[in-house]
């Protein structure tokens, strides 16, 4: 199943389910959505629950949030999450504060969800990474999926939850093929917000990712096997609440930490990582923390110079080999 599949049927099946949840943004209708994750909706549930709207994100996300205010559970697509920018106030002020400010008399229960990151191309303002930017606010929760069972398991998790929930998807990842069991092609399947999953176990080094990065981490956990160094790859899935716990267990085991985000590397994903691991797990650590992460720079639209903007499967590996020094220097090498 494709990731594109798994988010339609999830999205058909909780439309099904709840007559309260409907579809709002541009070009989720008639156009069957810009990656066409909403296609068909707009023929099966008709457009009062499948709403095309102008380019206005400030106003759909207003009414969206407004809508949920009163008991609906709105699904609010942004074409990219570089766009949410116009409608912060309403995600962060409007959604994620007033559950707190109500003194949880006013429940928020709205997904936002769309394509976050770099895709390929597209250059510096369609190219961001919002994860950290919306994890760091309380009231909200932050989900990344990256295999199709996430996206199916999180996204119904994501629509049945009473908080706001954004739900960051990575458009490069929409083609992607992966197994299902059928269980996750179950109507009731749900994945628990909150919970990490560790998608290959090891005992010499921990990865943990996020998004499109768990399948650059499996696939350095790969390379690195044929050096001797099994690696434990860790899919966050949820980055507010992050799964600290599995995190921590996973590094007291390994005794060394890496890790791998699309973003920027100030302030970010793997920061907040590091920080938990040293003050829950300092003493268990035998080597220094690798943070791997995006260049220090908005995104550059040549191709060569976006490939080096983006964390590589080899900066992965160079970055385990250093946790368990194993890495050779160039002086050696020549």
């Amino acid at each position: 199943m494709t990731v594109r599949d798994a988010l339609n049927t999830a999205l058909d099946e909780e439309m099904s389910a709840d007559p309260k949840v409907f579809l709002m943004g541009e070009e989720v209708g008639e156009y069957q959505g810009a990656y066409k994750i909403t296609k068909g909706l707009l023929d099966k549930y008709g457009p009062e629950r499948v709403l095309d709207t102008p380019i206005t994100e400030a106003g759909f996300t207003g009414i969206g949030v407004g809508a949920a205010y009163h008991g609906l559970k709105p699904v609010i697509e942004f074409m990219t999450f570089n766009f949410s920018m116009q409608a912060i106030d309403h995600i962060i002020n409007s959604a994620a504060k007033s559950n707190y400010m109500s003194a949880g008399q006013m429940s928020v229960p709205i997904v936002f969800r769309g394509p976050n990151g770099a895709a390929s191309g597209v250059g510096a303002q369609h190219s961001h990474c919002y994860a950290v930017w919306y994890a760091s606010c309380p009231g909200l929760k932050v989900l990344a999926p990256y295999s199709s069972e996430d996206a199916r398991g999180l996204l119904k998790a994501a629509i049945r939850d009473p908080d706001p929930v954004v739900f960051l998807e990575n458009e490069l990842l929409y083609g992607e093929t992966f197994p299902v069991s059928a269980e996750v092609l179950d109507s009731s399947f749900c994945l628990p917000i909150g919970k990490a999953k560790i998608e290959k176990e090891g005992k010499d080094v921990t990865i943990t990712a996020f998004s499109k990065m768990v399948g650059y981490a499996l696939k350095a956990a790969e390379i690195l096997a044929k050096d001797g160094i099994s690696a434990e790859v860790i899919n966050l899935r949820s980055i507010r609440p992050l799964d600290r716990n599995t995190i921590n267990a996973s590094v007291r085991k390994t005794n060394r930490l890496v890790t791998v985000e699309e973003g920027f590397p100030q302030h970010g994903v793997g920061a907040e990582i590091c920080a938990s691991v040293v003050e829950e797990s300092f003493g268990y650590l035998d080597a220094p923390v690798e943070r791997i992460a995006g260049a220090d720079v908005p995104m550059p639209y040549a191709a060569n110079l976006e490939r080096l903007a983006v964390p590589q499967v080899e900066d992965i590996v160079r970055a385990a080999k250093r946790a368990c020094y194993r890495s050779v220097s160039v002086a050696a090498a020549a």
